[in-house]
């Protein structure tokens, strides 16, 4: 598949506008998860359910993500990425108003089904355009991308907490943020890669279940979703129950943990470019599982805030790398990111409850033993991440926009 027309110069002015339209895609995807995950509370209130019914209802996103985005690859195939991406993106944004209408359980889930499908839908396009454009500016972008989720997901919720203090209804809210970030989202996609199948091309069966080398990719991601699940949701229950820290230098380890896998993120695509994708993964396992062992073995808060930092810097950038590494690991680069996402995706849904069951089984410190050994797993499996070169997509008449051939080594 391809965007440049035979024979076309390239044009690298384009391909800085790709680059930045798509890294302004990944902040909308991300302010929508930041500017829901804030008024969560009012959400439950509003429906009137319980803490354990709001948990059944909180697993419905990952469900509803992990049985669409095998749909991704067909829908980007037959619509083209550029239209793809701007429908789905547009879906995703409008789902937000979803949740805060739902009246009582049963709307609820549905509701946050439908907002999980259109996230993981739209997740995979962009991801899948997101290796597209780093191909072919023949450096490391993933992680930065990655990064701007994350600065998305700051503003969403930054707006969110404004609100919130204010007392404002969650339905105004989120009407209100759903328009102006379905409006941000189209004008953005305008400037991504229109990536499109060759006329010969055979289309993707509408529904595939991962490739191998999606599923061994995917492990990694695995891995590094769970600790980063554990650490966000345990880290202030593991100080505050195992080291009786207060509550807010408890809290402070979510907000460290968090900040060291920001900062990560902006700075690993140079990393990257220096080092490469394997040796980065392996070094950021051996960072992860220090971490661990800090956390596990802390005699003192100062310490297990230490290893939660040296947590969010090992498995930082991970995930960005394991998409990267899946679009260029076959001939379906979608299906195979749909393939790494979805493994990710249940990464994050069962870690919170897993380490809470081993912990009511055991203890925390056993549990945090387990994310340990799976940072551990980053070192041993790095080496899935290795790739021959990344290469540009074959040439098409039918597409628009000038592409640059990749030569990276």
């Amino acid at each position: 598949m391809s965007d440049q027309p035979a024979g076309a110069a390239p044009q690298p002015h384009r391909l800085r506008r790709a680059r930045t339209a798509v890294a302004a895609v990944f902040c909308v995807h991300g302010a929508v998860a930041g500017s829901l995950a804030t008024r969560i509370p009012w959400i439950q209130d509003h429906a009137q359910v319980s803490a354990g019914q709001l948990g059944l209802a909180l697993a419905f996103p990952a469900l509803g993500a992990s049985l669409a985005m095998p749909l991704a690859g067909a829908v980007s195939h037959r619509l083209g990425a550029r239209t793809a991406l701007r429908g789905l993106l547009a879906l995703w944004t409008l789902s937000l108003v979803l949740p805060s209408l739902a009246p009582n359980l049963l709307t609820l889930c549905a509701a946050l089904f439908v907002y999980g499908a259109t996230s993981g839908m739209s997740d995979v396009v962009m991801n899948a355009l997101g290796v597209e454009t780093e191909n072919r500016v023949g450096r490391s972008i993933m992680s930065g991308l990655h990064g701007m989720w994350s600065a998305g997901a700051l503003i969403g919720s930054a707006a969110g907490t404004v609100a919130a203090h204010l007392g404002s209804d969650a339905r105004l809210h989120h009407a209100l943020a759903a328009a102006v970030l379905t409006v941000a989202g189209l004008v953005v996609c305008q400037g991504v890669l229109d990536v499109r199948g060759a006329p010969d091309e055979e289309p993707p069966p509408r529904f595939a279940l991962p490739p191998r080398s999606a599923l061994l990719i995917g492990a990694i991601g695995f891995c590094a979703v769970f600790a980063e699940g554990a650490s966000l949701d345990w880290s202030a229950v593991y100080l505050r129950d195992v080291l009786g820290t207060s509550p807010g230098l408890a809290a402070a380890s979510t907000t460290a943990f968090a900040l060291t896998m920001a900062v990560a993120r902006f700075a690993g695509d140079g990393i990257v470019d220096r080092f490469g994708a394997v040796r980065t993964v392996r070094t950021g396992g051996v960072l992860a599982t220090g971490g661990g062992l800090l956390v596990v073995f802390a005699p003192h808060p100062a310490t297990a805030l230490a290893g939660f930092g040296l947590l969010g810097l090992g498995v930082a950038v991970v995930v960005p790398l394991a998409f990267a590494a899946a679009g260029r690991s076959g001939p379906n680069p979608s299906q195979a990111i749909a393939g790494v996402a979805t493994i990710t995706y249940t990464s994050g849904l069962i870690a919170p409850s897993a380490i809470g069951a081993v912990a009511d089984a055991t203890s925390l410190v056993v549990s945090f033993g387990l994310v340990t050994a799976l940072a551990l797993g980053l070192v041993a499996g790095a080496g899935v991440l290795r790739t021959a070169g990344r290469k540009a997509a074959p040439v098409s008449p039918a597409a628009p926009d000038a592409a640059v051939p990749d030569r990276r080594p």
